[in-house]
Formats: C-alpha cells, sequence, structure tokens
C-alpha cells in the first residue's frame, strides 16, 4: 500500500483553485487531530498555508484547526479534499507538476508517554510525493480480479487448526474503494477462504470506536450469507487522541470498554489488545468476565515470547490469574530473512545492491530493533543517502521483522489463544520465503495448538496497489498451512 496522500487520479477541478481528492496515507482509520502538517506546491510554487483548506464530510478546517478536531473520525475509505485558492481554477485535462508533503502522528503507536501531563511520543509518518497530474472528475477503475480459482481441499475434523483470515490482509484496496464491507466478504467466500473473520475495528467500523446497530445487521446478514465465524476483534488503543496530552487512565478504561461492548454485539468471542498495563488489566477483567470475552495481547516483531517486555506481561498474568487472559502469537516475530516485498518496495524508494546487502546484515544481527535502525540510518547518511526517501520504510523494515527461533512460541503454547499467520509473499514452490510455515504448523501442532490461524498478509505495507491480489495470496497461504498439518499429522501416524 504505498504510503500517499495522492494518486494518479487525485487532482480535480474547483472553484477556488484546485482540490486534490486525499487518501489517508495508513492503514487504519485516524482521528483528524493526528495531522501535524500539509504543504503543497503547484508547478513550483509553494502555495502558503492560509490558501490550504481541508474539506471532510461537508466540512471545512483551516489547516491550523486540524489538531484540535480529536473527536473527528477520517475513516479509512473517505477521501477528503485539500482544497487550494489559485488566482485561475485549473481546468480538465490540465497537467500540474504536484508535490505535497504530509506529516502525521500515528496516535496508538506511543514511543514514550508524556511527562507532568503532557503528550507523549509518538511513531510519525511521513509523506512525501511529487507527481505530473492530470486535472480529472473520474475515480481511477479497480483492477480485475482472478474468478477461475479452484475450491481448496475441504477442511477436516483431524485438521488440528481453523483457518481464516483478517479483512486488514486487504487493507490497500479497502482503502482505495475497491471493495465496500459487503463486497469484501463476497470475495474472501467466492475464494473458498475461511470460516473465521477478524476485523481490526479502527479500519472497518465507519463510526469506530462504536459499533451502530447498522453495522452489526450488515455484519449479521453476511454472516449468515457465507457461513462464517467471528474470530477476533482488534482493539487499538488511541492514547494519542488529543495534542495536548496522553488518555487518563479512566479515559484508556472507558475506550477499551466501548471496544469490548462492540466486539460483543458482533459475537466475538476474543478481544486483541494492545496495552497490558496491570492497573487497566484489573479493571477491564470484570467488564470481560461480564461480557465472556477472552483478551488476547499481541506478541508481534521485533519480540517473541521472551523479549522482556513481554516477560513482563506475563508476570502480570501470573499475578491476575484469569483464565481469559492470553496472548496473539504473530509470525511477523520468528521470520528467518527480510521479505522480498520489503525489499522490492526499499529498491524502488532508491536503494541500491549495495545498500540492499547492508539493510540485511544489519536485521540479522542481535542488536535492539532501535539500535539497528539507528545504524542503518546511519550507514545511509554515510552515503549522502537521506532516510527520508525511504518514508516509515527505515522503521519499519526492523519494527515489522523480527528473527526470534519459533520454538519460543513454545514456551507460552497453553497462553495463545489465536494466531496472526503474517506472511508477505508465496513464492512459485507455494512456500512463504521469509517465513518458515512448515515449521511453525509443526511447533504449534506438537504444542497442542487447536484455535484460528488467522491469516494476515502484510505485504501492503510495502506493495503498491494492483501489484498483487492479496486474497488470492491468502487462499495461497491457506493450501500451505493445510498441506503442512497434514504433512506433521502423517509423519506421526
Amino acid at each position: 500500500m504505498p504510503n500517499g496522500l495522492i494518486a494518479e487520479d487525485s487532482l480535480r477541478p474547483h472553484p477556488d483553485g484546485l482540490a486534490l481528492k486525499l487518501t489517508i496515507p495508513w492503514y487504519r482509520s485516524l482521528w483528524l487531530s493526528s495531522v501535524s502538517t500539509l504543504r503543497l506546491t503547484v508547478d513550483g510554487v509553494e502555495l502558503p498555508a492560509d490558501d490550504l483548506a481541508f474539506e471532510l464530510g461537508g466540512t471545512r478546517y483551516a489547516l491550523a484547526e486540524l489538531p484540535q478536531q480529536s473527536e473527528t473520525l477520517w475513516f479509512l475509505q473517505q477521501h477528503p479534499l485539500l482544497v487550494a485558492r489559485l488566482d485561475q481554477p485549473v481546468a480538465l485535462g490540465e497537467q500540474h507538476d504536484v508535490e505535497i508533503f504530509g506529516e502525521l502522528r500515528l496516535p496508538y503507536m506511543q514511543i514514550a508517554p508524556g511527562q507532568d501531563g503532557g503528550p507523549g511520543l509518538y511513531v510519525p509518518n511521513i509523506v512525501r510525493q511529487s507527481f505530473t497530474l492530470t486535472v480529472t472528475d473520474t475515480d481511477a477503475a479497480p483492477l480485475a480480479t482472478a474468478t477461475d480459482i479452484a475450491p481448496p481441499p475441504p477442511a477436516t475434523e483431524d485438521d488440528p487448526f481453523k483457518l481464516g483470515l483478517t479483512l486488514y490482509s486487504a487493507s490497500a484496496e479497502f482503502r482505495a474503494g475497491w471493495y465496500d464491507f459487503d463486497g469484501l466478504l463476497d470475495r474472501v467466500a467466492e475464494l473458498g477462504i475461511g470460516p473465521g473473520i477478524e476485523i481490526v475495528a479502527s479500519q472497518v467500523l465507519p463510526t469506530y470506536p462504536v459499533v451502530s446497530d447498522e453495522f452489526v445487521a450488515q455484519w449479521r446478514a453476511a454472516f449468515d450469507k457465507h457461513g462464517f465465524d467471528a474470530s477476533s476483534f482488534g482493539a487499538n488503543l488511541d492514547m494519542g487522541r488529543r495534542r495536548d496530552r496522553d488518555m487518563t487512565p479512566d479515559e484508556e478504561f472507558e475506550f477499551s470498554e466501548l471496544m469490548f461492548q462492540g466486539a460483543k454485539k458482533l459475537g466475538f468471542p476474543l478481544v486483541r489488545i494492545q496495552s497490558a498495563k496491570p492497573e487497566l488489566l484489573r479493571r477491564l477483567l470484570p467488564v470481560a468476565e461480564r461480557l465472556d470475552l477472552q483478551l488476547a495481547y499481541e506478541i508481534h516483531a521485533p519480540m517473541g515470547p521472551n523479549a522482556e517486555p513481554i516477560l513482563k506481561v506475563r508476570d502480570t498474568y501470573a499475578e491476575l490469574d484469569s483464565p481469559l487472559l492470553g496472548f496473539v502469537a504473530d509470525f511477523s516475530s520468528t521470520m528467518h530473512s527480510m521479505s522480498p516485498t520489503l525489499l522490492r518496495a526499499v529498491a524502488r524508494a532508491g536503494l541500491d545492491d549495495a545498500a540492499l546487502a547492508e539493510l540485511q546484515r544489519i536485521w540479522a544481527t542481535d542488536a535492539t530493533m532501535q539500535e539497528r535502525q539507528q545504524e542503518f540510518i546511519g550507514y545511509l547518511k554515510s552515503r549522502g543517502f537521506d532516510p527520508g526517501r525511504l518514508g516509515s520504510f527505515a522503521h519499519l523494515a526492523f519494527n515489522m521483522h523480527g528473527h526470534v527461533d519459533p520454538r519460543e512460541w513454545a514456551d507460552i503454547m497453553p497462553q495463545i489463544t489465536h494466531v496472526h499467520a503474517k506472511f508477505y509473499d508465496i513464492d512459485e514452490n507455494g512456500q512463504e520465503p521469509a517465513i518458515d510455515y512448515p515449521e511453525l504448523v509443526r511447533v504449534f501442532v506438537e504444542g497442542g495448538y487447536r484455535g484460528y490461524w488467522s491469516s494476515e498478509w502484510e505485504g501492503h505495507a510495502f506493495a503498491e496497489l494492483g501489484e498483487v491480489d492479496p486474497l488470492l495470496l491468502v487462499r495461497k497461504q491457506h493450501d500451505l498451512i493445510r498441506a503442512s498439518m497434514r504433512a506433521v499429522q502423517a509423519a506421526h501416524v
């Protein structure tokens, strides 16, 4: 999913001068307060901020007003306008050179909490784009998808895992509007994927964090139509929703409780939680008990089950001693190499063969994520390469790819209640080239895991829109998992 605010069809006529149809440069919805900076240059001239306005849902905001809009959601499928005042409005068919710079703050990715009541430090997302665009009033058409796909082999009662997917796998296509919610579920059913369906609430709920009655009706109709099961409800915690301060403990509890209630309305048995603060979990456990919900903290790259922060969560779980507390195992933690999809993306951004080799060498070391990231950034600067050309990739290359031994999952297997079967590619041999799925299947079968494996294609973080069909890749990954499960079973007969 390109880290972009604009695309080839973004430049639109407008009586004030011009408008750019914007796309949110992330995989989930964000609050307008997340937008820190927007700058626009047209035909070599940077426009004053006072000549720019942001229009969303019929409301126009001055750029200086955006950081205060902590109650206004920029839903993933919304395409607001950046309106620019010009002396002469642009006309259909004209071409103009457009450069846009954007900076956003990701309100659920806290680097450090605020001090003395002030705001914390959050992961930024920086966007720089330059295009020669043609003024149009027509959206680009979605690419055609394959329909002549043979059905998958049927599941059997002897299969140790149930299969499903997180709709996050189709983030880019959903964001672009190639699918609405019903159409996305129709495509999942058409490919024989399922039966488990996982959602990221902040991605698919137009009224996030509230689950509306309208969405519940739509959800239940689709599930009745296709025979799906609700597997996991992904809940973020937007600690940095306000720009002037972090959420208070009471606000964290209220925000989490609201999403627990939504998960229950949709019939989910499990909520993937983002925070395992002991004081927050103590308050949330009675809510989970009342709603009969399991709570699962995600173990994600670059950490593994025995990383120091996870050991602290394990200690908290031991103290609270509740059967409702568990973990989501995300296989980004246990990769043996960097994904080809990521390497292609950073090559497109300008890295040559020597830089790609150095990136992979640094990634494979045992230094911390931050140390590896800083070493790589230092290397780029030593060669006169601006790390900003990589956008968020200089961070994501280390944050999203861990190299923990897959056998470590066995250390917490009884507490793993859901699996994110993360993957980036399926090669010509039907294998994931950066993640050892046969070995992971063996570890989980022998460890006695019997829950859902939810396929999570995260190549959209690096791939261009339309480069691959992610749902077709999910289907291929399901074939790989099924074959691996049955090979393990055959070896134990």
